[in-house]
């Protein structure tokens, strides 16, 4: 049963449990030199190895791309690019174009955005799938404008990717799919192998071994973020329905046994209802397992004053998922300085955010809220400056470059200026 707190003062309630995956590390460092070192080998071994396929071919052909799509009901195709239009809709707004600026003299600054060359795309396929973030994850990436966008995922016991998984790539543009997982996918996006390029960004959720494989080559190429288990935190006041919010904390402790499910409320009443209530959920849920081990190990019901101080409790913990319950959300989202993705209202449960409403769903974990962000069409591009002097006004400039120069002993940069005045 979950737990109730009405004393969250303490590190100990609104932190995180710490847990050491340094037994995890020496293993996937070993994978990743694997890798690095004999490439396409390596990954049919680890396919053998860690899926039970021994694949002839690691990249996904044509032909199984439209046996995927043949395989599928026209119902759930329409479903899939219904989503995939709003993913679009809601990304394309995040394009940037840059500025330019003219100042007197001739002088012209700027700043330009160009999308990179490549994106790795990793998609899970452990205990369950997610064409969702196929969808996700893909679609920003060609809206930024790059070049080629390659997807990894594990393979089955049959060597096969799902259908589903497979078609949601084809709707949302991806170039080129390869049949591998875990650690192995990740190394070799980030250093090439003979039929896998190497990326210049890794996107995409994954289990531990994905993770720390991230964490490893981030410098070689960039990453997304490092993800962690899934989370959700409810702020409901006392005239929320307890059936609403039980529904939604089990919506993420399905995810995982590592995932964790708050809620935050001003009423005793709310938080012995919905204590019950997932009780009563729990029992006729088929992950059943998963999420009665996130609820009882990592589940929370924290009892305050007001929904203001539950909304500060919130910036505290910095959820990946925050939902407002309250008839009023708006009136404390300039409150709210710390989520990765925000539903307002009673009627606005996460999985609309998983599924359909357009804003991305791959986002910070692990209180990481407090510094970065979702997956957006960013991930996706560099931005560069650009500097025009002309002879006068560098001329103009010349004394306060190197006199700046001079002060720090680069007597070399002064001297690139010295030579091109008439002083």
């Amino acid at each position: 049963m979950i737990k109730i707190y009405e004393d969250y003062n303490t590190t100990e309630i609104l932190s995180r449990k710490i847990d050491d995956y340094g037994e995890y590390e020496a293993t996937v460092r070993a994978i990743v030199s694997d890798v690095a070192k004999r490439g396409d080998n390596a990954l049919f071994d680890y396919n053998l190895r860690f899926d039970g396929c021994a694949v002839k071919e690691l990249e996904v052909s044509k032909a199984e791309m439209d046996a995927a799509e043949s395989a599928l009901s026209e119902e759930y195709k329409k479903i899939v690019r219904a989503s995939a239009e709003n993913i679009a809709f809601f990304h394309k707004k995040q394009v940037k174009t840059g500025f330019e600026i003219k100042k007197e003299g001739g002088v012209v600054l700027g700043q330009k955005y160009t999308p990179v060359a490549v994106a790795g795309v990793y998609v899970p396929g452990g205990t369950a799938s997610y064409p969702s973030t196929v969808l996700m994850d893909i679609i920003p990436a060609k809206i930024a404008g790059v070049g080629q966008v390659i997807m990894v995922t594990p393979v089955k016991a049959d060597g096969k990717v799902k259908n589903e998984i497979l078609y949601a790539a084809k709707v949302a543009g991806a170039d080129r799919i390869f049949k591998v997982g875990g650690a192995q996918a990740i190394a070799a996006l980030a250093y090439g192998t003979a039929t896998i390029p190497k990326a210049d960004v890794i996107v995409g959720p994954g289990n531990i071994f994905v993770a720390l494989a991230k964490k490893q080559v981030y410098g070689l190429v960039n990453v997304d973020m490092i993800a962690g288990p899934s989370e959700i935190l409810v702020i409901a006041d006392g005239k929320s329905n307890p059936v609403y919010v039980a529904a939604d904390l089990l919506s993420q402790a399905e995810h995982d046994k590592l995932a964790s499910a708050v809620l935050v409320t001003d009423s005793k009443t709310l938080a012995l209802a919905v204590q019950t209530e997932l009780e009563k959920q729990l029992a006729v849920m088929p992950r059943e397992a998963i999420a009665r081990a996130s609820i009882e190990n990592n589940g929370k019901i924290i009892i305050c004053e007001s929904v203001k101080k539950a909304v500060e409790i919130s910036n505290e913990i910095a959820p990946e998922h925050l939902e407002v319950c309250v008839d009023n959300p708006f009136d404390y989202l300039p409150l709210i300085k710390n989520a990765g993705s925000i539903f307002l209202g009673r009627y606005t449960p996460e999985a609309l955010g998983d599924y359909y409403a357009g804003p991305n769903h791959t986002l910070p974990t692990g209180g990481s809220a407090k510094f970065s962000s979702p997956l957006s069409v960013d991930d996706f591009v560099k931005k560069y400056s650009y500097i025009y002097y002309t002879e006068a006004e560098l001329d103009k400039a010349a004394d306060i470059v190197t006199g700046f120069a001079e002060s720090e002993g680069l007597y070399g940069h002064a001297h690139s200026v010295e030579v091109r005045v008439k002083k």
